[in-house]
């Protein structure tokens, strides 16, 4: 009994110690991992704020159920032994105990379902869109299309190599906390916060998956197929995601970047971005000549 109570303390504790490091916020405006992160991604939309709801209510019954199981475990052991009970017991049917067991897990299945039914009613219903971008997945970077209400024009985003990302350091084009390695791109998709962006996903050569997990969004991205979701981030700042299907060789180096700013930011930007971007040289040809 004794080495019992000091594995249940032992591991009480570690448990205690497991679900501390689990409330530690993400860093980064909650738009990327952290090291030693143990909990999700911090929310930044409506429907990431409710997956985290979900996954907390889902570990609830799993703890709940799993020490019932292990008082069970408990109680048989030491209730049944040899030792406790020499002659044992020949009980072949029991109506109470057979109705229990059948009837509390479908209620537990209840309780599970009906938030999980909201939340795919929350992710697919898509409502009245602020704005509307379209993005293709490419071998292996991502390229963004804003709808004609917004200048109607398109770039590529292509993951910054450790050459870049230093140069853009160094001459301060980047803030050094805003350019995680492998995570960084030459041109992040902006959207104002506060606004509902309709995003219609596609692929251009193979199965690649659009993932941004600050925003509760993961959705395949397939050529000769239009996708669709939506996201209203809630907080200025940037969140990064990445491919989350291999799709090749390089399927580990096309991040994506959504920097979320002010209306006022937004619209500097918009200005700015249909000048720039009105005759931008294609990622496809950036590869090309990179490649000589």
């Amino acid at each position: 009994m004794r080495f019992l109570s000091r594995t249940f303390a032992t591991a009480a504790a570690t448990a205690l110690a497991v679900a501390a490091l689990a409330t530690v916020p993400a860093v980064a405006g909650t738009g990327m991992p952290s090291p030693w992160q143990l909990n999700l991604q911090g929310a930044a939309t409506p429907v990431a704020e409710y997956i985290h709801w979900f996954h907390d209510w889902l570990n609830v019954i799993i703890i709940g159920v799993t020490l019932f199981v292990l008082a069970l475990l408990i109680y048989v052991v030491f209730r049944f032994n040899e030792k406790a009970n020499p002659i044992p017991s020949k009980t072949t049917h029991n109506a109470l105990i057979e109705v229990i067991w059948t009837v509390v897990p479908v209620l537990i299945l209840v309780v599970i379902a009906i938030p999980s039914f909201r939340l795919l009613k929350l992710q697919l219903e898509v409502p009245q869109a602020d704005i509307t971008m379209k993005v293709t997945g490419k071998q292996w970077y991502w390229s963004y299309e804003y709808a004609q209400d917004n200048g109607a024009f398109g770039f590529d985003s292509l993951m910054l190599d450790e050459k870049q990302r230093a140069e853009a350091i160094a001459g301060k084009k980047i803030a050094e906390a805003e350019a995680p390695r492998l995570l960084a791109v030459d041109n992040e998709a902006v959207v104002p916060v506060g606004k509902i962006v309709r995003v219609q996903v596609t692929g251009a050569d193979v199965i690649h998956k659009f993932t941004v997990p600050s925003f509760g969004i993961k959705i395949d991205a397939i050529p000769g197929r239009l996708n669709e979701t939506w996201f209203k981030a809630e907080r200025e700042g940037i969140y990064y995601g990445q491919c989350s299907f291999v799709c090749g060789q390089n399927h580990a180096y096309m991040p994506i970047a959504f920097r979320v700013v002010s209306q006022e930011r937004y619209a500097a930007w918009l200005a700015e971005a249909k000048q720039k971007f009105a005759n931008a040289e294609d990622a496809g040809r950036k590869l090309a000549a990179a490649s000589k």
